[in-house]
């Protein structure tokens, strides 16, 4: 029904814009998204049909990454651009390896927001900050994000997939960095990014999509995002396609795509920071 604002849904949100964080959700299955959401994700999977498939290889990604991280010692999570709350969230994949792990999750999207809050309300070492994650100092020095993580000890920074909505003209290099120089030697940084080494047509198409609903999106070179770690050793694989990262050899034989690296069209590194 147009105009139709769901209790969830706080009033301050526009529910005539897409959101690409409420798209995310509907290409994952989840049901926190909107009409708007839905149309435009719909024209986004006409030109590029396998977007489903890969925002849920990315989340698969992030629980891998993250449980390694925490497997070598760090306890501290601070997820930018974090979206809408699915199964399997950073503090919950975190604790099951480290259960004292602290996550404090990072938006710009209010309703990505509320929904955090609502999920966290009463857990004890998590947070969520409505902030923007182009703007490191702001997020570094809130209050939330303060009086949870300890800067003297690792911190795993987390961007997945959040970096192509940083275009050129914000300086992602600097923005990477300023959040790594905010970490000590071992801390970590975890990345997702869709690359244009394998069908830059078909990924352009689906970026004029977000930019008809008000966003700029920008898919890399391998060389690109490699230098975005800089000053960061990158275990093992290094940066490879994200279905290749470390992979569950259980679930190595229910890959929707056949294992087909250029229909995902995206790469994945962690690194630890020297």
């Amino acid at each position: 029904m147009a105009g139709y604002r769901p209790a969830w849904v706080p009033d301050e949100v526009d529910i005539e814009r897409p959101s690409a964080a409420r798209m995310y959700d509907y290409y994952l299955g989840g049901s926190h998204n909107l009409a708007a959401d839905r149309a435009m994700a719909r024209q986004t999977m006409q030109v590029w049909p396998d977007v489903r498939f890969v925002a849920r290889a990315n989340r698969a990604y992030l629980r891998r990454a993250v449980t390694y991280v925490a497997e070598m010692g760090v306890e501290q999570f601070l997820d930018l651009g974090s979206g809408i709350p699915t199964a399997g969230n950073v503090h919950e994949v975190a604790r099951a390896v480290r259960p004292a792990a602290r996550t404090v999750y990072v938006d710009v999207d209010p309703v990505a927001v509320a929904h955090s809050a609502a999920l966290l309300s009463g857990v004890a070492g998590t947070g969520v900050l409505h902030a923007d994650m182009r703007d490191p100092q702001a997020v570094l020095d809130d209050a939330i994000v303060t009086g949870l993580l300890d800067f003297s000890r690792p911190i795993a920074i987390l961007m997945i997939s959040v970096l192509p909505f940083v275009i050129d003209d914000d300086h992602p290099a600097q923005i990477v960095a300023d959040y790594r120089d905010a970490t000590v030697p071992g801390s970590y940084l975890v990345i997702s990014h869709g690359t244009d080494e394998y069908m830059a047509p078909t990924l352009q198409a689906a970026w004029e999509v977000y930019e008809r609903g008000g966003y700029s999106v920008t898919t890399r070179s391998r060389a690109q995002i490699l230098a975005l770690m800089d000053g960061y050793e990158l275990v093992e694989p290094g940066l490879v396609d994200t279905i290749a990262w470390r992979p569950d050899p259980v679930l190595a034989g229910a890959d929707p795509l056949g294992g087909d690296v250029a229909r995902y069209s995206q790469l994945a590194a962690v690194g630890r920071r020297l």
